[in-house]
C-alpha cells in the first residue's frame, strides 16, 4: 500500500468511526488551528519572506489575518449552519415532515498552491473543518519554507486522526488524485485544474477550482485619478503581482490613460519608493523560472516606467505599459507579475465588449462614478465577482462567497459559503405508516380516486 493509499484509509477509518461529526470536534479544531496561527506567527511571517520577500505586515493582512477572519466568522455560527432546517411538502404527501440536514462529506483533499501558501490552504481547511470533515492538506512545493512548516505545525495542533499533511510535487500530487476523495478542492492554474478535474473525473468526485483569468480593470475620466491610481497599484502590485484577482490589464480610452499613467508611477513611488528593488515592503518572485517568463513578456515592450529584472534576485519592478495593442503576448495569458498593460478602448461600451470577447475572469474592476456605466458592466459583464472602487478587497469579506466562474474557476468557498461546499444537504422525509393517505396512489387508477390525484396534481397549473 502506498503512502497516499495509507493515509486516506487511516482517514477514512477516523470519519467512519465519527470522529468528526460533533459540533464540540468542529469547533475545537477551529480554536486550535487560530491558536497555531497566534502562536507561531514569527514563524510563520519568516517562511512567507523566505518564499516570496512578503514584509511580515503584509503577511499578516493578506495571510494569517485572513484566516484568522474566517475562523472567527465562522466560530459563533457554527451552530447554525449544522442546523437542520424544516421545509414545507406538498399537500399530496400531509401529514408528514421535510428536513433538510447538512452533513460533512467524508475525506476531502485541498490541494493549495504557492503564491498565498498559507491563506489559500488553510481558509478551505477552516470549510472543510467547519462542516466536520478529515482532510489531507497538499501545500506547494515550491514555497518549500511553508510547506515545510505545515507540515510541521498542523499535525502538533489539530487531530492527526483526521488531518495529515502531504508534501512533494508533481508526482505526489498525482498519487494523490489516484485515490478516493469525497471532495477535491484546488487553488492554482487553468492547465493544472483541467488535470485535476480529469482525475476527479475518473471516479465520478465533485470538484471545487479556484483558477484565475486574466481580470480586467476599467477606469474612466469621472473619478479622482490619483485615489483610483493607489488602489489600482496596490492591488497590483501586492505580493509582486502574484495574485489571482490581481487587476491584470487596464482598459481606459487615451485620455485617461494619458491623465492616469503619471498618477500610477507617483503611487508606486509612494509606497516602494524610486527603486522598489531596495523596499522591504516589495516582495520576490518565487522562483527565477517565474521571473524568466516574466521577462519574456517584456521583450519589445516600451514601458511608460519601470521594467527591470533580476533573475538572480527574482525581482521583476514595478511596470506599466500604455498602449498596449489587444494581440500582444502581454494580453494572451494571466500575467501573475507586476506588470499592468494598458489597452485603449473608445468608450465603456467597448470596454465591455472586449471583456466579453475573451475568457470569464476570476475578478472585474470598475473605477467610474457614473451609475449606468456601473449597472452596465454589471448586466453585461460576467466574472466570479465584481468589485467597484477597490481591487482585490472583496476576498477580505467572509460574507461574501468566492469563486470563478467559466474557465476562471467552479464553485465558491469563504464563510458560509465554504461550509456549503464540504457538506451535502440531505433531504429527510418522515411520513407516519397511519393514516395511509398514500393508498389513494396505489393502483389501480380509476374511479374518484383518479380524478381526485389528477386535481391534486395538476394543480395551478
Amino acid at each position: 500500500m502506498s503512502r497516499a493509499e495509507q493515509t486516506t484509509h487511516e482517514l477514512r477509518t477516523a470519519f467512519d468511526a465519527g470522529i468528526t461529526r460533533s459540533r464540540r470536534w468542529r469547533r475545537d479544531q477551529l480554536r486550535a488551528l487560530r491558536r497555531m496561527l497566534l502562536e507561531n506567527q514569527p514563524e510563520i511571517e519568516q517562511a512567507l519572506h523566505d518564499d516570496l520577500g512578503k514584509h511580515p505586515l503584509e503577511a499578516v493582512i493578506t495571510e494569517i489575518g485572513m484566516v484568522i477572519a474566517e475562523i472567527d466568522y465562522a466560530l459563533p455560527r457554527l451552530r447554525r449552519w449544522m442546523r437542520a432546517r424544516t421545509v414545507p411538502l406538498p399537500l399530496m404527501l400531509a401529514p408528514a415532515r421535510g428536513r433538510a440536514v447538512p452533513e460533512p462529506l467524508g475525506v476531502v483533499l485541498i490541494i493549495g498552491p504557492w503564491n498565498y501558501p498559507l491563506q489559500l490552504v488553510l481558509n478551505p481547511l477552516v470549510g472543510a473543518l467547519a462542516a466536520g470533515n478529515a482532510a489531507v492538506v497538499k501545500p506547494s512545493e515550491l514555497a518549500g519554507a511553508t510547506s515545510s512548516l505545515l507540515a510541521e505545525l498542523l499535525p502538533l495542533y489539530l487531530d492527526q486522526r483526521a488531518l495529515a499533511v502531504v508534501e512533494g510535487g508533481a508526482e505526489v500530487t498525482g498519487q494523490l488524485l489516484e485515490q478516493r476523495f469525497d471532495h477535491i478542492f484546488f487553488t492554482g492554474s487553468e492547465k493544472v485544474g483541467g488535470i485535476v478535474a480529469t482525475a476527479a473525473a475518473r471516479t465520478l468526485t465533485p470538484v471545487t477550482l479556484e483558477l484565475g483569468g486574466k481580470s480586467p480593470t476599467y477606469i474612466d475620466d469621472s473619478v479622482d485619478l490619483a485615489v483610483a491610481a493607489r488602489r489600482i497599484m496596490w492591488g497590483k502590485l501586492l505580493n509582486a503581482g502574484q495574485t489571482c484577482v490581481a487587476p491584470d490589464y487596464l482598459l481606459a480610452t487615451p485620455a485617461t490613460a494619458r491623465a492616469l499613467v503619471p498618477h500610477l508611477e507617483r503611487a508606486t513611488r509612494e509606497m516602494y519608493g524610486s527603486d522598489a528593488a531596495t523596499s522591504p515592503d516589495y516582495g520576490r518572485i518565487v522562483t527565477p523560472r517565474h521571473a524568466e517568463r516574466l521577462a519574456r513578456m517584456l521583450t519589445d515592450a516600451a514601458p511608460s516606467f519601470g521594467g527591470e529584472v533580476s533573475l538572480e534576485q527574482r525581482y521583476v519592478a514595478p511596470t506599466v505599459i500604455d498602449g498596449v495593442d489587444a494581440d500582444s503576448p502581454l494580453m494572451q495569458e494571466e500575467i501573475f507579475g507586476p506588470i499592468l498593460p494598458i489597452v485603449h478602448v473608445g468608450s465603456a461600451a467597448e470596454a465591455r465588449a472586449f471583456i466579453r470577447s475573451r475568457p470569464k475572469p476570476l475578478a472585474a474592476y470598475v473605477f467610474s462614478r457614473r451609475r449606468r456605466v456601473r449597472r452596465a458592466f454589471l448586466a453585461e459583464t460576467s466574472s466570479g465577482g465584481v468589485s467597484f472602487g477597490a481591487p482585490a478587497a472583496h476576498l477580505g469579506a467572509p460574507q461574501l462567497p468566492f469563486g470563478g466562474v467559466g474557465t476562471s474557476g467552479m464553485g465558491a468557498y469563504h464563510g458560509e459559503a465554504s461550509f456549503r461546499t464540504f457538506s451535502h444537504l440531505k433531504s429527510v422525509l418522515d411520513k407516519p405508516l397511519r393514516p395511509d393517505t398514500m393508498r389513494l396512489a396505489y393502483p389501480p387508477y380509476r374511479g374518484w380516486v383518479k380524478s381526485l390525484l389528477r386535481r391534486m396534481l395538476m394543480r395551478g397549473r
